[in-house]
């Protein structure tokens, strides 16, 4: 459990400045844990090594950390869960989106349910869409989820079952 606390808390100091794009503004550590009440609550995962990863899914991503940083911190396993996670920003945000559906089939299990777990709590966040975004944009976005999740290899029934419970919520 200590891996998970550490992970939280690193987390937390990555991404203190951020927040979640909805109408509150709410701080950014909101969403690992999120993703890991999902995993743990919903989905009955309690390995430490994928609640870890879920809590630090974004840090490459969004804040200046890197992949030898968070493997000194919490060792390989960890590190390369994280790195399966990550999108390449340097690429466009369309592009991005497209490699996340093609390498889905490909996903190891233990990002699969992370994988899945962010795009429930993704979906689940749309009830209080984020500012700007219009309903053509939102059913995009429902739309691309389906299309990542309904090719990633096939994982945990009860997260495959909240997330299609959270499609249905398509605008």
């Amino acid at each position: 459990m200590g891996l998970v606390i550490r992970a939280v808390e690193f987390a937390a100091k990555k991404h203190r400045m951020q927040r979640r794009k909805d109408e509150d503004a709410s701080p950014y550590i909101n969403h690992p844990i999120a993703l890991m009440h999902v995993l743990c609550i919903d989905g009955g995962i309690t390995n430490p090594t994928i609640l870890a990863a879920a809590a630090l899914h974004d840090t490459i991503e969004d804040t200046e950390t890197t992949r030898e940083e968070l493997e000194a911190e919490f060792g390989s396993a960890v590190g390369q869960l994280v790195v399966e996670m990550t999108d390449d920003k340097s690429l466009p945000k369309a592009e991005r989106k497209r490699l996340q559906i093609e390498h889905a089939p490909h996903t190891s299990p233990e990002g699969t349910v992370v994988k899945l777990s962010d795009k429930i709590c993704n979906l689940r966040d749309m009830v209080g869409p984020p500012h700007g975004w219009d309903l053509e944009r939102q059913r995009e976005y429902f739309d691309w989820a389906k299309a990542v999740v309904d090719r990633l290899p096939r994982a945990n029934a009860k997260l495959l079952a909240l997330f299609e419970e959270a499609y249905q919520a398509k605008p």
